[in-house]
Order: C-alpha cells, then sequence, then structure tokens
C-alpha cells in the first residue's frame, strides 16, 4: 500500500535551519508531483511548496519564498524540504503529499523557539 513516511523535523531556534525528508513507496514516485503541506496550531491545512515529477519547476507559498527550498532524488523515492531561516511562525506539522491529494504522510513536528 502507500506509504509516505516523513522525518527530520525537531525543536530549532529562531533563524535555524531543518531538512525534512519523506521517504514513498506503494506508487510510482517518479510519476507525481509532490507537495509539502503544513498546519499549525489551531489552524487549517496550508500548502507550503510543490515539485514536479521531473524534479523540475518547484514552487512556493508566497511566506517561505526564499527561505525554504524543495527537492526530490526520484531514484530514492524521496522527497526533501530544505528550511533556512525559520520563523516561530513556521511551526507546525509538516506533511508530504501527492500533488493529487491522494495520499499523505503522517507528518513531522517542526518547533520554532528560543
Amino acid at each position: 500500500q502507500v506509504q509516505l513516511v516523513e522525518s527530520g523535523g525537531g525543536l530549532v531556534q529562531p533563524g535555524g535551519s531543518l531538512r525534512l525528508s519523506c521517504a514513498a513507496s506503494g506508487f510510482t514516485f517518479s510519476s507525481y508531483v509532490m507537495s509539502w503541506v503544513r498546519q499549525a496550531p489551531g489552524k487549517g491545512l496550508e500548502w507550503v511548496s510543490s515539485i514536479n515529477s521531473g524534479g523540475r519547476s518547484p514552487t512556493y507559498a508566497d511566506f517561505v519564498k526564499g527561505r525554504f527550498t524543495i527537492s526530490r532524488d526520484n531514484a530514492k523515492n524521496t522527497l526533501y524540504l530544505q528550511m533556512n531561516s525559520l520563523k516561530s511562525e513556521d511551526t507546525a506539522v509538516y506533511y508530504c503529499a501527492d500533488g493529487y491529494g491522494n495520499w499523505r504522510g503522517q507528518g513531522t513536528q517542526v518547533t520554532v523557539s528560543s
């Protein structure tokens, strides 16, 4: 069955960096647009970034542009999110998902706090 397993979250100080990973299995990863979405405490799900099946044409929400970088390794069936210059408002559970809304992982907690 389809599995999306996120890792790499944690507690980081404002201005710090984290790299999230998402290991995919059970579907043809290299054929799918993939995305990162997040959910902050008490808020709804919001889109963060997407990347096309070939690893090109990344797109970003305005609130992460210039700070986050999405990438993928189709040979490893893995999606990444490099997060730099983290802010307290980036605190959320981060999920990877396919670009069509079919599947989403269990999420990884990112907490930005001093």
